[in-house]
């Protein structure tokens, strides 16, 4: 062997061998299905000060951020529904792994046959954009007004504009007033489990942040 094969030969024996293909995992097709988790899994109330339901929805999330809208999707068969229709207006309710019980209550239980706030001892707390009360034990409640109902097949979903954000003083930093949503132990839904939120890996921006 030559010197210089030679000397290649012993620093290619000593480079890090770098795959810019690993093995993938083997993927499977299925139909088409609701698939995308995790998901907030919040309680929805809606109604008056005389008359108020509340109903957990999993179909869910933020449509814009200025003007601040979101919607929820709601089977028509739901109780909850033509109450959200009539008033064109509910709140959404922020859940915790404390109140994951009540949550999961709602969800299956109809709201035309029983008082949801005293079977599950939740706590109304009087709107303040809108009628139908929030939950005191939601760390965070957004009041919302239904801008549109567009019927899709199973639901129909009921986009919304945000007039008011109820936030839990508790979670706020004394010193700076900054929120931290993180340390309530919020709950989020996954293909039919509850699992309570985990630790920080990282905030928004950390990967192209200047060291």
């Amino acid at each position: 062997m030559s010197q210089s094969g030679a000397i290649t030969a012993a620093v290619s024996s000593r480079a890090p061998t770098l795959s810019c293909n690993p093995p993938q995992p083997m993927k499977q097709n299925w139909r088409p299905g609701t698939m995308i988790y995790p998901l907030p899994a919040v309680i929805v109330t809606c109604g008056t000060p005389e008359k108020s339901n509340m109903l957990t929805v999993a179909w869910t999330g933020t449509i814009c951020s200025d003007p601040a809208m979101c919607y929820i999707s709601v089977r028509p068969s739901r109780y909850s529904y033509n109450i959200i229709k009539e008033n064109m207006e509910f709140t959404i309710n922020l859940t915790t792994a404390a109140m994951a019980r009540a949550t999961d209550w709602v969800g299956v239980r109809s709201g035309s046959d029983y008082d949801k706030w005293k079977e599950t001892g939740l706590t109304p707390d009087p709107g303040v954009k809108v009628a139908c009360p929030s939950i005191a034990e939601s760390p965070l409640c957004i009041e919302c007004r239904v801008k549109e109902i567009i019927a899709l097949g199973t639901h129909d979903m009921f986009i919304a504009e945000v007039l008011n954000v109820r936030a839990d003083e508790s979670l706020l930093d004394p010193e700076t007033g900054a929120f931290d949503l993180g340390r309530a132990g919020l709950m989020n839904y996954s293909h039919g489990h509850y699992y309570e939120q985990g630790s920080p890996i990282g905030r928004f921006g950390f990967s192209v942040k200047k060291k």
